[in-house]
Parts: structure tokens; sequence; C-alpha cells
């Protein structure tokens, strides 16, 4: 059954605890910013989310009006980051096999108009940095890195994600590399053109406590699934404005964001060198998807949240970012197939659904 194994990554009981009753102090505060200076070698800005952070990177390399090279399969936060900073986004077409733009790809679109590239590492699969730093380099292009699928981990080179490039972008939100439900960073490593205020309001009473109470909530809609009240307990939560879907947390660059974030993401960031940090999501590209959902929905695994369903997701923001379909088909064409394997599901439990997916797959499988 879909409940036996559907069990959010902060909705178990440590996950409850953790979140409701952390407890965290100016001195917590202190140690976060020194760890995320000394590990990323920069000045860091704590903010409310991850499009947040990415706003402000990009507002202190860039000006008003410059191209910046963005995934062709990302979400909506990242074109609102670029838009919000008076930029241009230049969605750029992918390859199935990783889910990223590469130099080659670049190489053909790249024109002088261009200024910056964002990293994006999807879903934690990391693009060949080394070759992406020369490609900079020659064409004079500032990189920023946003690490919200794949901090902690390593370039092919074996350097670290988030040490490379002009701007770390660190987001904290629900399902991300460092999960605290709220929160994002950034951390300035080059010179900047413009100096952006560092946000400086406390977080609205109603963001706090939708973050403190976010993993009870979705335990207890989850145990519900037992007798098949679940969904509607979450769908009445989200339309009461209790829960808040990802996608809809609003830019703030004046919000930061609450204090025991730091502490449960310092806790997260320091078991990175103990555990290894795996990828954020293993992907499958699959024929007949429907049929495919139907039949792992059937042996307990729910999977439809796949991210993502439109090349810039989620769907119900798609017709306004009007993405260049023809310029990117091969990313159009993966979010038609793509499957893949949420990260609050154990790996022991994922051997069915493998055996399941394997007789659809038509390439793209990242495990």
């Amino acid at each position: 059954m879909i409940r036996k194994y559907y069990l959010g990554l902060n909705a178990n009981g440590p996950g409850v605890f953790k979140t409701l009753f952390c407890h965290s102090s100016s001195r917590d505060l202190r140690e976060f910013n020194e760890l995320l200076a000394g590990k990323y070698q920069g000045a860091p800005i704590l903010t409310k989310n991850g499009r947040s952070a990415l706003a402000i990177a990009l507002k202190s390399y860039f000006e008003p009006g410059d191209k910046i090279i963005v995934n062709g399969f990302t979400c909506y936060a990242v074109y609102e980051a670029v838009v919000e900073a008076g930029m241009t986004p230049i969605f750029v077409d992918i390859s199935k096999n990783d889910l990223n733009f590469n130099v080659g790809i670049l190489e053909k679109i790249i024109n002088k108009n261009v200024k910056g590239v964002i990293i994006q590492n999807s879903l934690g699969n990391t693009v060949d940095m080394e070759a992406m730093e020369k490609f900079a380099k020659k064409h004079n292009l500032v990189l920023i890195e946003d690490l919200a699928h794949s901090a902690g981990m390593k370039y092919p080179d074996g350097r670290e994600t988030g040490t490379v490039g002009a701007a770390t972008v660190l987001s904290f939100g629900k399902d991300k590399s460092i999960n605290t439900i709220t929160g994002g960073a950034v951390i300035l490593r080059a010179p900047v053109k413009h100096a952006v205020k560092a946000p400086f309001k406390a977080p609205k009473l109603s963001e706090l406590m939708r973050a403190r109470f976010y993993p009870l909530l979705c335990a207890v809609c989850r145990g519900l699934n037992y007798v098949h009240l679940g969904g509607a307990l979450m769908r009445f939560l989200i339309l009461t404005h209790q829960v808040e879907k990802s996608a809809d947390s609003k830019l703030d660059l004046v919000r930061r964001p609450p204090n025991f974030v730091a502490k449960l993401a310092t806790s997260q960031i320091k078991n990175f060198h103990h555990r290894g940090q795996p990828k954020l999501r293993d992907f499958y590209l699959v024929r007949d998807r429907e049929e495919v959902l139907l039949k792992l929905k059937k042996a307990g695994y729910y999977f439809n949240s796949f991210w993502y369903e439109k090349p810039v997701s989620p769907v119900r923001y798609y017709k306004e970012i009007q993405f260049p379909e023809k310029d990117c088909p091969e990313a159009v064409r993966i979010t038609e197939q793509i499957i893949n394997f949420p990260n609050y599901y154990k790996k022991q439990n994922l051997k069915r659904a493998r055996e399941i997916i394997k007789p659809y797959l038509t390439g793209g499988k990242s495990d």
C-alpha cells in the first residue's frame, strides 16, 4: 500500500521533534555564519528562502538587463529570482544523461550579451565544472552555483560543489539537500559590483509558525492516509494557509529566516562529511508514464511528485514564463517521461519499484 512507504523526510518522529522544539540563540546564528564563511570562503547572507538568496547573488554581480543562462529544466523560483533581479533568463536545453546543459550545448547558443551562468546540478547530478569554468573564462562569464539540489556533493574533478563560482546559493526548503523547511543563504566569494543590503527583518509570525508545525502536520496527514483522509486534510491546510507549497513561497529581500533554521542547517552540513551526500533524487525516463505510475501506486509507491511536470515547474506558473519549447526540445521530452525516487524512501524499499520501471525505460537512468 502507498501508506506503507510514503513518509516524508521531516515527517518522522525525530524530524517532527527537532523542528517543533528546536531552541536556538545568537550563538547558533554566529556559528552558522562562521561555518558557511569557512566552508565556502566568502561572506554569507541569510535569506527567507533560496530564490531570495539567488536574487541577491544576481544583483551583486550583474547589471539590470543582463542575460543569464538558466537550465531548461528548472523551477519557477529560479525564473522569479532572475526577473526580480532585473535580468533576462536564457533557457538552455539539457542532456538526458544528467539533466544539465554542458559546454557543447552552450557553445552553440553563446553570444556577447550573455553575462552569467547559473549552475544547477539538477537533482544532484553534477556538471563537468572544470570544463564549465574554462568556458566561463573564455567568454568572460560569471558563474553562480545554485546548490538547492547538490549541497555537500563533489564535482567530477573532486572539488566540492559551491567552491568554484563567484557566489554560492543555498536553499533550505522542503526536499532540498539541506532541509529545514524554510530559509536560504548566499555566500559572496568574488568582489561584488553592487553592494546589496542583507535582509534584516524578522520573519512574520505566520511564516515562523508554518515552518515550525509543517513536519507535525505532514505526519498527521500521512497517518490519516490509513483512513483515506490525509489528502483532504492537506488540501484544507493549504487552502487555509497553514501549509504553504514550496513554489508559492514569496521572494523577499528584507526578511531573514527563523533563528532555529541556523541550528538545524548547521547540524545537517556538519553531517555531510560523516555520511557522504547522496544524489537528491535518482531519475528514470520511461514510456507510458501514466501506466507506470499506476503500477507503482498499486505496489505501494507514490511517485507522482516527479520534479518536473513542465520544463519550468510547477505547471500553474508555466504559461506566464513563455518558455521557448522549440529551443529546448530535450527538456520538453524529458518532462513527459521522467520519474524519480523521492528522498523520503529508504533504498531497500525501492527494489520492487525498479523492477516495475525496468520494462518501460527509454534511457536517462541516473543511479
